[in-house]
Order: structure tokens, then C-alpha cells, then sequence
């Protein structure tokens, strides 16, 4: 293989029309975090995304022995403590059996000390819908809008969605559309979690794939998804290869542009990622739900790459001082 392409930090840098659109998008965050409690009607603030959480549980990273020397200074433990949150990423939360299966399972990894180390929200579909950070922006913010109940957001929020089809048919997107909707049904630990795009690995830029072991697709179906994990954890162990894709090269590894698979890279594992049975923790718990998962709190070493990672920053930030703010007001300074 060639040597890797390195992180150069033009990769995430927004022009100034997408960084006034961002200035919008997040006002909006902050009202809807504001308002989210009676949107899904909860007795607390909820997220701006993936508001709905299943479970939480605690886990371990075991490293695989026979990673290569490069990954040594990295991963240099023979193990790490996790904290894992399975998610759903509508914005509201509905008390329903069954979801639309767009699940989360947000991994958060600590050192020796409990220090942070990393923090990756992983999802269960590859590719990311929209390229342009300016569509994404407008549609995120008209999105916002409407739940907050401002209908003359509906026409933007149209508009946004049809300028986004044309990067919604390439190959890679139809095909794993296609993929998803066959497993609509199936257990949410049978499923593939992807970073949706790159990460940093020191000065190399990564993709990340959990890929579960020998888990009954399935299980669950005639349950509601958190009673299934919770019935699930109670009597089973759960394990998932830990794999990464490396970019060598922009034509077939592009940092940003998410709605196509990287090519001609192919997955390396580094280790896996274990949850004992009886290891969920309460997530009614207002310390549990009020958990962040923002991929910018990371070591700069594991940090996110591209530009609409790069919103993900600004925007977990708001999300979370909002929700802070709002569940100490509503449960007290203890909360």
C-alpha cells in the first residue's frame, strides 16, 4: 500500500457563508433544546439529534496484539474502559414499538485514570445524505424551525430537501437505502455501526467500522427496542470487531465528500469492543442522559475530519449547554 495521506487542517475549514449559516443553525439548536421537553414530551431537555436513548451500558476496547507497529503510541493498553449509548436519531422522541431504523451507538473511551480519550457517534448507515455544508445548514436549521412549531419554515425546509436528491442516487447510497430497508426489522446489535466520515489517527485520517459477532437478527422483534437490549443484556455477552479503513489518496478515500464508500482501502482490524451481560447502566438517570458524546472533546489525536464534521462541533457545544442548563433548572443544582 502507499504511504498514508496526511491531516492538513484545510480539510475542515468553512468558507464565510457557511460559517454565517452555522451562526444561524445554532441559534436554532438552542431554541429547539429549549422547547425539546414538550416536543417529545419528557420531564427534561433533550438532544438536538439521536434524542431518543435506549441504553447505556459499560464496556471494554480489547487491542488486537497483532495490530501494526504504526498503531503502537495509540493504542498502547492492552485495554479500555467505554461508555456505550444506543440511540435513535429522530429528533423527537416517540413512544412507539417500532422506530425508523436509524439507530446510534455512541462509544466514549477512557484511560487508565478515567480521563477522556475519545469519543466516536457511530451510526448504523455509512454514508452521509448531503455534501454541501450550506444545503446541510439551511435544512438543519428549517428542520429546527419546524418543530418549534414556525410552519413558514416548511417551504425552505422543502426546498433544502429537494436540492439534496441529487447527491442521494449515487450507487453506494441506493445500495445501502436498499441494505437498510431488507434489515428494517432485525435487532439493532446485528447491525454494522460506521463513522460517518473521517477521523484522525495522529497524523493519518481513518474510517471506523463496528462489526458485530454472531448476533441474532432476529431477537427482539415482537418487543420495543430498549426492552429488547435490556432483555438481551440480561442473559447474553455482546462483541464487535473493532475495523478502520486508512485514506491514502483523495480520488478514492475523499474526506468530503460522504455519500460515496471509500475504495481500494481495505478494513484493518484493531481490536474489539466487549459488553459483559448485566452491564447497563439506569438510563433514566439524569447524569446518564446527560452523557456527551461530542467528537471534539476528544484528544486532538482523534479528533473528526471535514467540514460537515466540523459542524458537529459547534453543534454538540450548544446542544449540551442548553441541556445542561435547561435539567438543572427543571431537577434541581443535583441533577
Amino acid at each position: 500500500m502507499p504511504d498514508p495521506l496526511k491531516y492538513n487542517k484545510k480539510f475542515d475549514e468553512l468558507n464565510e457563508e457557511e460559517k454565517k449559516l452555522l451562526q444561524i443553525n445554532k441559534k436554532t439548536i438552542a431554541d429547539f433544546v429549549e422547547q425539546s421537553s414538550s416536543i417529545s414530551d419528557v420531564n427534561y431537555a433533550t438532544r438536538n439529534a439521536h434524542a431518543k436513548t435506549y441504553a447505556v451500558a459499560k464496556g471494554t476496547f480489547w487491542i488486537d496484539p497483532n495490530i501494526p507497529e504504526s498503531l503502537h503510541p495509540f493504542f498502547d493498553k492492552e485495554k479500555f474502559d467505554l461508555t456505550i449509548r444506543f440511540s435513535n436519531a429522530q429528533l423527537k422522541i416517540k413512544n412507539s414499538k417500532k422506530d425508523i431504523p436509524a439507530y446510534g451507538f455512541a462509544v466514549q473511551i477512557k484511560d487508565e485514570n478515567g480521563g477522556l480519550l475519545a469519543n466516536y457517534p457511530l451510526v448504523n448507515f455509512p454514508l452521509f445524505p448531503v455534501n454541501s455544508v450550506s444545503t446541510f445548514l439551511k435544512l438543519f436549521t428549517a428542520v429546527n424551525k419546524f418543530y418549534i412549531k414556525k410552519w413558514s419554515s416548511l417551504m425552505p425546509m422543502m426546498i433544502q430537501f429537494i436540492k439534496m436528491i441529487p447527491s442521494v442516487f449515487t450507487g453506494d447510497m441506493i445500495r445501502n437505502v436498499i441494505k437498510l430497508m431488507g434489515k428494517r426489522n432485525d435487532f439493532i446489535l446485528s447491525f454494522d455501526y460506521h463513522s460517518v466520515g473521517a477521523y484522525r489517527l495522529g497524523d493519518q485520517m481513518i474510517k471506523i467500522k463496528l462489526r458485530p459477532q454472531s448476533v441474532d437478527k432476529s431477537i427482539g422483534r415482537k418487543q420495543k427496542i430498549k426492552d429488547s437490549l435490556k432483555s438481551y443484556f440480561q442473559s447474553n455477552d455482546f462483541t464487535a470487531d473493532v475495523l478502520i479503513q486508512i485514506c491514502y489518496d483523495l480520488k478514492n478515500q475523499p474526506i468530503n465528500t460522504l455519500n460515496v464508500e471509500w475504495k481500494n482501502s481495505p478494513f484493518l482490524k484493531i481490536g474489539e469492543v466487549k459488553i459483559d451481560k448485566d452491564s447497563l447502566l439506569d438510563a433514566r438517570n439524569c447524569n446518564t442522559e446527560l452523557l456527551s458524546f461530542n467528537p471534539f472533546d476528544s484528544k486532538i489525536f482523534f479528533q473528526p475530519v471535514g467540514k460537515i464534521q466540523k459542524l458537529r462541533d459547534e453543534a454538540y457545544k450548544v446542544s449540551i449547554q442548553t441541556r445542561r442548563k435547561i435539567n438543572k433548572l427543571l431537577h434541581g443544582k443535583g441533577a
